[in-house]
């Protein structure tokens, strides 16, 4: 028997989660939202909540280490991303993007860099709004992901 498909949701900061509990509901995926504790189990009844130490990046750390290649992963973290990938799981970010592996190097590059504009004052690091297509996106994402992994 093979294992549940699951859907790992880094769940503090997460604009989808209602998107991912419904969609994994839906195909028969289990959704496991991990935080340090800024979820109420009331607001998502059937999913498995986990709650993390407070200590820096813990529900990164415990999400890369559970990650199989029957996960799919929803992270807008891109170190976070890299160690699903390294684990064969499915990445998405909350606006429906696939981290892949060949894309991934370029996404960590690209952070490092802003990371560099934002210390040195040159960017003040702002990211833009989420919007509705995006929405949209990952709900169509994340579906074609978990039927992926289920079929």
């Amino acid at each position: 028997m093979s294992e549940a498909v699951r859907v790992l949701v880094d769940g503090d900061a997460c604009p989808v989660k209602d998107e991912a509990l419904e969609i994994a509901t839906r195909l028969g995926a289990q959704a496991v939202f991990v935080s340090n504790g800024g979820l109420r189990p009331s607001r998502y009844p059937g999913a498995r909540l986990v709650t993390v130490s407070a200590g820096a990046d813990a529900a990164d750390h415990w999400i890369a280490e559970e990650a199989t290649s029957r996960d799919v992963v929803v992270t807008a973290d891109i170190p976070l991303a890299s160690r699903a990938l390294e684990k064969s799981a499915i990445v998405l970010h909350p606006d429906g993007r696939a981290f892949t592996p060949e894309s991934i190097g370029y996404a960590l590059s690209m952070r490092s860099f802003n990371q560099h504009l934002r210390e040195t004052g040159e960017s003040k690091g702002l990211n833009r709004a989420f919007t509705a297509q995006d929405r949209s996106r990952f709900r169509q994402e994340l579906d074609r992901a978990v039927r992926r992994l289920t079929s």
